[in-house]
């Protein structure tokens, strides 16, 4: 997981995300170094648009329907509408799981 922070925290400062980028900030954290996996993380990152694949990922779609629940009456209102899309977006994925198995 380590060398996982290693490179987001390297994409945050725009900085390249390269073996001896992401070693470094590995050893900086006191963690054992493997090099193995940071080799093998820079390879799979290669072609990865990561903020793309930070909007993809499910917290960072969470967070913003959690902000308007703190001020009160609109959160709720908000909080219902969000939870039916999410009831349909998981209808639909149900519905493509369906489909494979016929």
């Amino acid at each position: 997981m380590e060398y996982v922070y290693a490179a987001l925290m390297l994409h945050k400062l725009k900085k390249e995300i390269t073996e001896e980028n992401v070693t470094s900030i590995v050893k900086a954290s006191g963690a054992e170094l493997n090099e193995a996996k940071v080799k093998s993380l820079v390879a799979s990152l290669a072609d990865v648009d990561i903020e793309e694949a930070i909007k993809a990922a499910p917290i960072a779609a969470a967070a913003p329907a959690a902000a308007p629940a703190a001020e009160g009456g609109e959160g709720k209102k908000a909080e219902k509408k969000d939870e039916a899309a999410d009831g349909k977006k998981e209808e639909a994925a149900m519905e493509g799981l369906s489909s494979l198995f016929g």
